[in-house]
């Protein structure tokens, strides 16, 4: 028995190992080096994507390594253009951000790839045929990031949010199975509708990188503009154009949701556990009523356990009875 001071450390460690070992053997997942890529990918979920790597564990645990690979692309690429820590300039991010991405699309056509990231990208992307577009739309909103600083209407805002919140909805696609090619155009409203809670709760954040994603336009309908938000005070104004806010993403949200009975049995409970907690940040700020200046809104660790724990009962039942779906070679 491992001692009561000990367990707290040791003890979720091997967990980690075990569970992941378990993942990678359901997924066919054999060569020493591609198993040690994905296992780098599942721990940038585990680390920075709490409440995706939470529903994550809802799927299948042959599919749930190929998720984590497409967080892990993901995530890698938002920290070359994120990462507060950086000391490179915009242009040098720039610079290093399409040379990663040059080389995923030279792995990509070449079927492998040595990089400790990629390794796992690309076979998740051959295995199951996701379009290299998906990841060009993606690198291509990174780099906006570094030379947008805002965006004058929400059409203009949308060039944005399809690379870097729809297209991973579009990514994930193939490997939840759908009965219906429709489920895309749901999965693609899904991704936008996370996107929009995010920056509704995380404009005071995306003030100190110096951008502003609510669209101008519509801010200016309620009498706010840029250096209204620089103040960084919760006035009327800032109240109503946040709910407005709040609105279009529960339209979105609204409209994603018969996508989710066209997946695969197994995969549901874990987009629909997604779906309630991403889509669950516009109603913590609705909770602090709307000063997003004064504190980070968050959906309670409370509502996040029971939300997963019910997934996962269901989860299990849909398992029992339709099997898991399928894993390509």
């Amino acid at each position: 028995m491992v001692p009561r001071a000990a367990r707290a450390t040791a003890s979720p460690l091997r967990r980690s190992s075990v569970v992941s070992t378990r993942e990678l053997d359901a997924a066919g997942i054999t060569d020493p080096a591609t198993r040690a890529s994905y296992q780098r990918c599942r721990d940038l979920n585990a680390e920075h994507g709490k409440t995706y790597y939470l529903a994550t564990l809802l799927l299948p645990r042959a599919k749930r390594p190929f998720v984590h690979a497409l967080y892990g692309f993901a995530r890698y690429a938002d920290e070359i253009v994120d990462n507060l820590a950086s000391t490179l300039t915009p242009q040098q991010k720039a610079f290093e951000l399409r040379t990663w991405g040059d080389e995923l699309f030279v792995d990509l056509r070449r079927g492998r790839s040595s990089d400790p990231i990629r390794r796992a990208v690309v076979d998740t992307a051959l295995r199951w045929e996701i379009p290299a577009d998906h990841f060009e739309a993606f690198l291509h909103s990174m780099a906006m990031d570094l030379s947008v600083d805002h965006y004058d209407t929400y059409e203009d805002l949308y060039e944005y949010v399809y690379g870097s919140a729809a297209v991973i909805g579009l990514q994930m696609i193939p490997i939840l199975e759908p009965a219906n090619a429709a489920a895309a155009r749901h999965a693609e409203a899904l991704g936008v509708a996370f996107q929009l809670a995010n920056f509704i709760r995380d404009v005071d954040e995306d003030l100190d990188r110096g951008r502003v994603y609510l669209p101008l336009e519509e801010l200016a309908r309620f009498g706010v503009d840029p250096p209204m938000l620089q103040e960084r005070q919760l006035t009327p104004q800032i109240r109503a154009a946040l709910q407005f806010q709040v609105a279009r993403v529960r339209r979105l949200e609204r409209a994603s949701r018969p996508g989710i009975a066209m997946l695969h049995p197994s995969c549901r409970d874990c987009i629909d556990t997604a779906r309630i907690l991403y889509c669950g940040i516009v109603d913590a700020v609705e909770a602090i009523d709307y000063d997003v200046f004064a504190q980070r809104a968050q959906v309670p660790m409370g509502r996040r356990l029971a939300v997963a724990g019910a997934g996962a009962g269901r989860a299990l039942l849909a398992r029992s009875r339709y099997g898991s779906g399928h894993v390509p070679d």
